[in-house]
């Protein structure tokens, strides 16, 4: 376990990559006798500075549902960051690509709560009734450390959080069988990566369930109006200033943004 100091020095370090744009050492190589503990308390930390900036916690998303991601990062579970008001953009943006430091896109579906939802025993039936909407998202990834990365960077660093877009169709969860949501992702006109959102842990309410009970774990819940992404259906695609994004969800529609 870390001391309190190290916890806060740490928050500091990664607040200040952000803000100047450059990826400091890992945190595991800094500290080696980090934690999984040590790095979520990292990152309420990192949360609470982003939050004494201006900042707005608009919900929380979902990393690692993947069992191949967890595998390669020896977790047997996902793991969970927050979303921030001041890194929400919709369909149509014009993102600078320079705002980050090495950016990747990632094609979800993001739940909108309706109502409250908190643990312990959270299930996907609790899930689907809590939930308002349902909607098409991307999830720029990002990284303010340097790589490769071990779990606890990963958790400290927001869960690698950038920025979420949200367009295409707003639909009710029980309009369509959401474990069957289909999208391709496309790059300047070439189809880079397709999925199925079953891919997110047999069914995308699953990790929102699981959201919600670690969150009991440590005090929290979420609360009506709040968004969660609930973790990525496709591999990670790179972007830079310059390109030209598509996302292609069917019958849900699709986003389109472009990077500067």
């Amino acid at each position: 376990m870390l001391t309190d100091e190290e916890h806060r020095r740490a928050a500091e370090a990664l607040l200040n990559a952000e803000q100047v744009r450059k990826p400091i050492p890992q945190l595991s190589r800094t500290y080696p006798h980090i934690e999984i503990k040590d790095a979520y308390r990292i990152q309420d930390l990192w949360a609470e500075g982003r939050i004494a900036k201006g900042a707005r916690v608009a919900g929380h998303k979902i990393g690692l549902t993947s069992r191949a991601m967890q595998m390669a990062s020896k977790m047997t579970e996902p793991d969970y960051g927050r979303i921030l008001d001041d890194a929400l953009y919709n369909d149509g943006a014009r993102i600078d690509a320079a705002r980050f430091i090495k950016p990747r896109l990632e094609v979800e579906l993001a739940f909108v709560m309706g109502e409250d939802l908190e643990g312990p025993g959270t299930r996907i039936h609790d899930v689907m009734r809590a939930t308002e909407f349902v909607v098409p998202a991307l999830e720029i990834i990002d990284y303010r450390t340097e790589v490769p990365r071990a779990i606890t960077d990963t958790i400290a660093d927001n869960a690698a959080f950038g920025a979420i877009v949200i367009g295409g169709r707003t639909i009710r969860p029980m309009d369509v069988d959401i474990r069957w949501v289909g999208a391709t992702l496309s790059k300047n006109g070439i189809i880079e990566e397709s999925g199925v959102s079953a891919a997110i842990m047999g069914h995308p309410a699953a990790g929102v369930a699981w959201l919600v009970n670690k969150l009991h774990a440590v005090g929290g819940k979420l609360s009506k109006g709040q968004i969660v992404l609930a973790g990525s259906f496709t591999r990670p695609v790179d972007i830079a200033a310059g390109d030209v994004i598509h996302a292609d969800y069917g019958p849900l529609g699709a986003i389109g943004v472009s990077f500067q």
